[in-house]
């Protein structure tokens, strides 16, 4: 037994059984939520602020951590117990399904952490034992305000002086960059006439000389992005992700999981987000349409889980999934404005004025929702990628 925020904690040893039995995993980490009773603290997952989310999210990753149930799905190599992307899908979906939060910290873990374990297994063993253990995370600095969803024209420079690089320029809208310990970063290393063939992808400790974070208050108040800028900024050359050059390679590695593994997860947070709109409408008068809205809803978000579902057993297969995973983020994005939408319309009062955490939660994800269309590549790129490059449909004429 181990002791973790006043409450004792079994360790479960690896088990062969579970990290070859995803359905094995399940149900023993089912019974696990259903009898550990420390867990009730994330129920409901109202926070005042993203650096209260963020701290109290990370202790139920120590949790989770401590218990061995966050470390199936990852290499034994990297602080893991093996098994493989269905292990954390099944995570994910019973912390929702039990109306438990799941760590905010897992979006950008299961973006990342991929790209880290292929193109830079040292970094891996060296830092993701932290990350599972909620005593770290990283943030996403792609984004410039001169390039968004043109990433090969990014200026953020990354100069070789002998074992390091000397990193200048700025970075925006960076994922966790108000809170995170490290980034990883899409820098330019070549010419900017090189475009995506003069990209590498570096990974930043935030406290780094050189590196000023400045948060960006959404319309929300909270500070769920921010600003990066480098200043001269001296990082080892053996924080590289892959080889120098291979910058754009590791970022369309790493996109596949963002538009695969972050759907599935956010998809089973969508269902317990609906499931607690409802349980708070119970007994009230709703608007005319609201019932066929809930039931669009729910249908949305059941067609991204099977979809993303289907996506998850080819990554856990090892199969590279394409251009179809555009797929899922378009899902993503109209199951995120659907729920926030109807949340702002069946609950007008609590929605525009009400002071509780719940309130103010929804209204953070509302806002925060707007952006589901543009960030992580727009829905009119995602479309434009299905129809080429999934479809086969020839170009428009003049385009």
């Amino acid at each position: 037994m181990t002791e973790s925020a006043g409450m004792e904690v079994s360790y479960l040893e690896a088990r062969d059984d579970w990290a070859r039995d995803p359905s094995a995993y399940r149900r023993a980490l089912r019974q696990f939520i259903a009898t550990e009773p420390g867990l009730d603290r994330w129920r409901g997952g109202d926070y005042p602020t993203t650096e209260d989310r963020m701290r109290d999210n990370a202790a139920l990753s120590k949790l989770l951590s401590e218990g061995g149930w966050n470390r199936y799905g990852w290499p034994v190599s990297a602080g893991g117990l093996g098994g493989d992307e269905r292990h954390r899908a099944v995570m994910y979906d019973e912390l929702s399904a039990a109306g438990l939060a799941v760590p905010e910290q897992n979006k950008l873990l299961e973006t990342l952490g991929p790209a880290v374990l292929r193109f830079a297994p040292d970094l891996a063993v060296q830092f993701m034992p932290s990350y599972l253990a909620g005593e770290e995370w990283w943030g996403q600095g792609f984004s410039e305000p001169e390039a968004g969803s043109d990433l090969a024209g990014l200026r953020c420079r990354a100069r070789r002086a002998g074992e390091t690089y000397v990193l200048s320029g700025q970075k925006i809208w960076t994922s966790h960059g108000a809170t995170a310990r490290r980034l990883i970063c899409l820098v330019r290393t070549g010419t900017l006439e090189s475009r995506h063939r003069g990209l590498s992808m570096i990974m930043v400790d935030t406290d780094t000389p050189g590196v000023t974070i400045r948060p960006i208050a959404l319309a929300s108040g909270h500070n769920e992005l921010a600003e990066v800028f480098f200043d001269d900024a001296v990082v080892p050359a053996s924080r590289l992700l892959g080889q120098e050059g291979e910058g754009w390679a590791v970022a369309m590695y790493l996109l596949q999981f963002e538009r695969a593994m972050y759907a599935w997860l956010s998809a089973t947070v969508a269902s317990r987000r609906l499931r607690e709109l409802r349980a708070a409408l119970i007994g009230r008068r709703l608007p005319d349409g609201a019932i066929r809205r809930f039931g669009e809803c729910y249908s949305d978000i059941a067609t991204l889980k099977a979809r993303s579902a289907d996506t998850v057993r080819r990554l856990a297969a090892g199969r590279t999934v394409g251009p179809e995973a555009s797929i899922d983020k378009i899902l993503l994005a109209t199951v995120e404005t659907g729920l926030h939408d109807l949340a702002r319309d069946v609950l007008p009062g609590e929605f525009l004025f009400g002071d509780d955490p719940a309130a103010q939660q929804w209204r953070a994800e509302w806002w925060y929702s707007r952006a589901s269309t543009i960030m992580g590549g727009s829905a009119e790129v995602q479309r434009g990628i299905i129809a080429d490059r999934v479809l086969g449909l020839p170009k428009e004429r003049g385009a």
